[in-house]
């Protein structure tokens, strides 16, 4: 018989009527995270391809694959607790690793990159399952089932950095798949009783929380992006206002999302019926298509600031306009998972912004920043004046319109 309630002195620790908050553990060890998106950054940076997008987007998603199981786990585990400590902050250490050989990882670095990787997630998740669980708990059986999942995926990472070359791309892009298909299926395994979504327990406002935080170390690392490349540089007018503009598109990157979104989406998340599975899709699958797109958005600053008065050739081009699109998209589908209603003015900008590809075949790249970022502030503009009309209309927005479960009531935003 599977009993509930395994995690025993290694328990979040939760009060009555108090929302849980990120730690200042869980904020050290996103430390790592800002160096280690930075580290993505420089790699697309500098390989500017098809094959460098590809090799770029599969490290972003191994990055954020083992941050994400960790906020997971955090989200259950008492911070303060000696033990857990030691193992976050161990955790901690091998993201380093893991990080400081990103731009060797399809090189010399792949074994020290795919056993880093591995060592995380068999390492943590074999604590969940031996020494946070309980025998007999649901806690122990949900974590060993994740646990062969990532040990078959291991055996892939490692053998493919071993073996090099086509083969270590093939074996990794298998090593991803079985890594980001697991939750899909709840972490099946033939011959053993399934486990239900009901097996995980979503504190929301920390689980949110910590999402919401690697949008800022993302935001934060275009900052940090855009003034570097601008203080080793000469400066001049045009210089100047690209910087200008750049800082205005990372503002208005953290308007679209911070503004209205992120409250309420944390509040249809926690009205969920199905709060596991709205979980993992909203904020484990969609946050990382929001975080690419604000990387790509960083790269295109840094290209437009390096270069404000060329017309930049195609590559650099993609770049400066698929940054906004994607994280306009994925905003777009982060809306439609949890409140089933479209953004028409973001589909719409995300539109816009790759038909401003047109325009940099012609046009100086700050023109074309400037053109991006102006798409950018009408989607803003726009959805503020229709919230404003529609308070004083009284009206609900489209994300207030689903109705709460009963007895609960959707707060106006």
């Amino acid at each position: 018989m599977i009993k509930s309630g395994g995690v025993g002195r290694f328990e979040r620790r939760r009060i009555a009527g108090e929302e849980g908050r990120a730690t200042t553990l869980e904020l050290f060890y996103d430390l790592v995270f800002v160096f280690a998106i930075t580290q993505v950054s420089h790699l697309l940076l500098d390989h500017l391809t098809w094959e460098g997008l590809g090799q770029s987007l599969m490290v972003l998603l191994v990055v954020w694959w083992s941050w994400n199981y960790t906020t997971w786990a955090t989200n259950e585990l008492d911070t303060e607790s000696p033990v857990v400590r030691m193992v976050v902050i161990a955790v901690m250490l091998a993201s380093l690793v893991m990080a400081i050989s990103i731009p060797e990882a399809f090189g010399d670095r792949a074994l020290l990159f795919a056993g880093g990787y591995a060592a995380i997630q068999v390492g943590r998740t074999a604590f969940l399952a031996f020494a946070a669980a309980e025998a007999g708990t649901v806690e122990r059986v949900r974590a060993t089932r994740i646990l062969l999942w990532f040990i078959a995926s291991g055996v892939l990472w490692v053998l493919g950095a071993v073996l090099g070359g086509s083969a270590q791309t093939l074996l990794w892009l298998v090593a991803l798949l079985i890594d980001y298909s697991a939750p899909l299926v709840t972490f099946w395994v033939p011959g053993l009783p399934s486990v239900p979504p009901s097996a995980w327990q979503v504190e929301t406002a920390h689980f949110a929380e910590r999402f919401q935080l690697f949008v800022i170390i993302a935001l934060g690392e275009s900052i940090v992006l855009t003034g570097a490349t601008t203080s080793e540089l000469d400066l001049d007018l045009e210089r100047v206002a690209a910087f200008g503009v750049a800082f205005l598109g990372s503002a208005a990157l953290w308007w679209l999302y911070f503004s209205y979104a992120a409250a309420v989406a944390q509040r249809r998340l926690e009205l969920a019926s199905d709060r596991t599975l709205t979980a993992r899709d909203a904020y484990t699958y969609l946050h990382v298509v929001i975080v690419l797109g604000v990387i790509v958005a960083a790269v295109g600053d840094e290209l437009v600031i390096a270069h404000p008065a060329e017309v930049l050739p195609g590559e650099k081009v993609a770049a400066v306009v698929a940054g906004p699109a994607v994280y306009l998209l994925a905003l777009t589908l982060f809306r439609l998972r949890l409140a089933r209603s479209l953004s028409v003015a973001r589909l719409l900008g995300a539109l816009a912004c790759v038909g401003l590809g047109a325009l940099g075949a012609v046009a100086p790249a700050l023109v074309l920043l400037a053109a991006v970022v102006g798409v950018l502030v009408c989607v803003i503009v726009y959805e503020h004046v229709a919230r404003v009309r529609r308070t004083a209309a009284g009206e609900p927005s489209p994300l207030e319109r689903l109705r709460a479960p009963e007895g609960a009531q959707v707060e106006s935003h």
